[in-house]
């Protein structure tokens, strides 16, 4: 679980990041423009790659190198070859895949985590769009919702569909993330946002298709503090959000095992991703969104660096 709490210095512009601050803001372009100004408030000069077309370091030449980017002037020095690598310009296929199914309307706090998806969802498109790459946005729950096409005009589309999104059917992985697969085309940027309302096997399963299709997939488990502490106290009816069945529940006398089960599902996602070279983050809704958008960064730096 330490993946929801890090240890981590205040950034300049972090309260800009705050979803409960977000959630006050009506235009959703105005909160994308926030987020990413805020996060890059907080950066004075990454040390990632990808920010601008400025040098960035030298490598020693490999075979298989474009021998243009050699550096010949370094060359003339060392009488060594060594290849100039530049900040990135990718104008890659970036595509968020948002779950709107009906579990994500859960909120325990200021911002469901459906709202929680939709601010991050919008601010990562509105920086990749400042990469120059081209971003499309497919909204899921036991079908495909919305496509938006990847493209370099499509930001305002994207935009404009969040803003109208809303919590519908019960949610399914499975048959919507194949659906998906098929409709990639070019190789790009995936990245899958939902609560994973499934068990592990499933969730890797329907995820892992991206993956062997050639993507470069990026997965945020987005949950609320509740589900991640379970503080409730008082006996009551629990209703499960996808089905509308009613649980009566004792907290007290449920909630180790419910943490367990818990962990065992967030370490053996992680794991398994892991092993499949897919990059995960827990994600906690009342946590400011700049974890979000470092782990989005340092993800997509080693993805540039794989490639």
């Amino acid at each position: 679980m330490a993946a929801v709490t890090p240890q981590r210095a205040v950034r300049p512009g972090a309260r800009f990041l705050d979803p409960a601050v977000l959630a006050r803001i009506d235009n959703l372009e105005l909160l994308a423009r926030t987020v990413v100004d805020g996060f890059l408030a907080g950066l004075h000069r990454s040390p990632y790659l990808g920010f601008s077309l400025d040098f960035a370091e030298h490598r020693q030449y490999m075979p298989g190198d474009d021998i243009r980017r050699i550096d010949w002037r370094l060359f003339a020095r060392t009488d060594r070859h060594y290849i100039k690598l530049f900040e990135a310009e990718t104008n890659a296929n970036f595509v968020v895949l948002l779950d709107v199914s009906r579990s994500m309307d859960y909120t325990s706090h200021a911002v469901t985590k459906l709202d929680y998806a939709r601010y991050l969802t919008a601010a990562l498109c509105f920086f990749s769009r400042r990469q120059r790459d081209r971003v499309g946005l497919v909204t899921f729950d036991d079908a495909i919702v919305d496509y938006v096409p990847p493209s370099m005009k499509h930001m305002d589309t994207v935009l404009h569909v969040l803003d109208g999104i809303e919590a519908g059917r019960a949610g399914s992985l499975a048959e919507p993330l194949l659906q998906i697969t098929e409709l990639m085309g070019r190789k790009g940027i995936i990245v899958v946002v939902s609560d994973f309302y499934a068990d592990t096997d499933t969730v890797f399963r329907s995820v892992a298709l991206l993956k062997a299709r050639g993507h470069d997939v990026i997965v945020f488990h987005v949950l609320d503090p509740a589900e991640l502490a379970f503080p409730f106290l008082d006996a009551s009816g629990f209703e499960d959000m996808e089905t509308g069945e009613q649980i009566p529940v004792i907290p007290e006398r449920l909630r180790d095992e419910y943490l367990r089960l818990l962990r065992t599902h967030t370490t053996e996602l992680e794991e398994r991703f892991a092993g499949n070279r897919i990059d995960y983050r827990l994600l906690d809704t009342s946590q400011p969104l700049d974890l979000a958008l470092f782990a989005y960064l340092a993800a997509r730096q080693r993805l540039s660096r794989t490639r």
